[in-house]
């Protein structure tokens, strides 16, 4: 086979954004590259800013096999440097490599994991040092998610141990990345609040093992985040949701908790620093935090990306957490799909109505190559 099935999205200058599968001739390794036939790729909330972005999903059409959808006006402007672009989508994906390299011949023949974008692609050439290799009997669907979800679980967890804090508060916990948390706290022995909103998901988490967790839709949900910290201790959350009171919601509990722990509290409040990192963007909303400043003045937010942590580590850090997840993909780290599509399938309406929505349990994976 020559040529190359993808799937592109672009935002025209007509304020468009259309997605489509493109064609194109099948990529050639260099000498330090492999050609990996692409077997599986999950979609994941992130891969979502790429494929829609800031698109209108509720004026979607189909026209000449090509989705499109309207671009609000107000953010164009944001959008400049890929108008008029094709941007290969897909941040990870597993396959087969089928051609290598002068340096990278030792791959040859492997199951492979790669991060990268483009994923959503019959073929892809990825450097072989991009590669995560996985063990003999792996299958691409079972690692097909061995990179987005289990090394931000695992950078979380670096994160916490790097900035000296010791329990963790995680949002949309019962989500495929949280349930991968809640499996890592309890072989590390972390103390983990896992804050939910449904009593199905407080069910999921349970049967897990999960010792905290919090529903943010029972009346007395403050009461529980904050009895939960007061027993962890914990000083430091991440967030999926991105949106609304939830950050503001952390950060108060956590002080009011601290203000009955605390060795020192101030005028500005305990002196116990607390820190929310916001990962995703589950609620599209603004951020809201209190107007009373009811957690005090020791406290941050900040965005937290799976790449710029690997780029703080040391390799041979990244080499580890890489090997625990290839050494763990079928169990801490196996991930779950409700639906498997091919190029052509993910684009049909039906489809991407239900992933769009990035409801828990929905988990879609694309197989490239059917």
């Amino acid at each position: 086979m020559s040529t190359n099935k993808q799937i592109t999205s672009t935002i025209t200058d007509k304020g468009k954004l259309e997605i489509a599968i493109t064609e194109s001739s099948r990529p050639v390794p260099k000498d330090d590259e492999v050609l990996i036939e692409v077997k599986a790729s999950p979609i994941n909330p992130s891969d979502l800013g790429a494929l829609i972005g800031p698109a209108d999903v509720n004026t979607i059409k189909i026209e000449n096999s090509k989705i499109s959808m309207d671009v609000p006006e107000s953010v164009m402007w944001a959008m400049k440097p890929r108008l008029n672009i094709p941007m290969p989508v897909g941040n990870e994906g597993s396959g087969v490599v089928i051609e290598a390299g002068a340096n990278a011949q030792d791959l040859l023949g492997k199951v492979v994991s790669t991060f990268g974008g483009g994923m959503y692609s019959q073929f892809r050439c990825m450097p072989a040092t991009s590669c995560m290799v996985m063990e003999d009997g792996t299958e691409p669907r079972e690692c097909a998610s061995s990179f987005v979800n289990p090394l931000t679980v695992l950078a979380m967890v670096e994160t916490m141990k790097m900035e000296g804090h010791s329990a963790l508060v995680h949002t949309a916990a019962a989500s495929n990345l949280g349930q991968m948390l809640v499996k890592v706290c309890l072989d590390d022995e972390i103390p983990l609040i896992n804050i939910v909103r449904k009593q199905e998901q407080v069910d999921i988490l349970k049967n897990l093992g999960a010792e905290y967790i919090c529903n943010s839709s029972d009346d007395d949900f403050k009461d529980q985040l904050t009895n939960a910290i007061l027993e962890t201790k914990a000083t430091l959350g991440f967030d999926a949701t991105g949106g609304g009171e939830l950050t503001g919601q952390i950060l108060t509990c956590m002080e009011i908790a601290a203000r009955k722990y605390a060795k020192e509290v101030t005028a500005y409040g305990s002196t116990n620093h607390k820190q929310v990192y916001i990962y995703g963007a589950l609620n599209q909303s603004r951020i809201t935090l209190p107007n009373n400043r009811a957690f005090g003045m020791y406290w941050s937010i900040g965005g937290f990306l799976l790449p710029a942590f690997l780029g703080k580590i040391k390799p041979e850090k990244v080499m580890e957490l890489q090997a625990r997840v290839a050494n763990e993909i079928k169990t801490t780290f196996a991930s779950h799909y409700t639906k498997e599509v091919s190029l052509e399938e993910a684009l049909q309406l039906e489809s991407l109505m239900v992933y769009a929505k990035q409801a828990t349990g929905e988990k879609f994976l694309i197989k490239p190559n059917g």
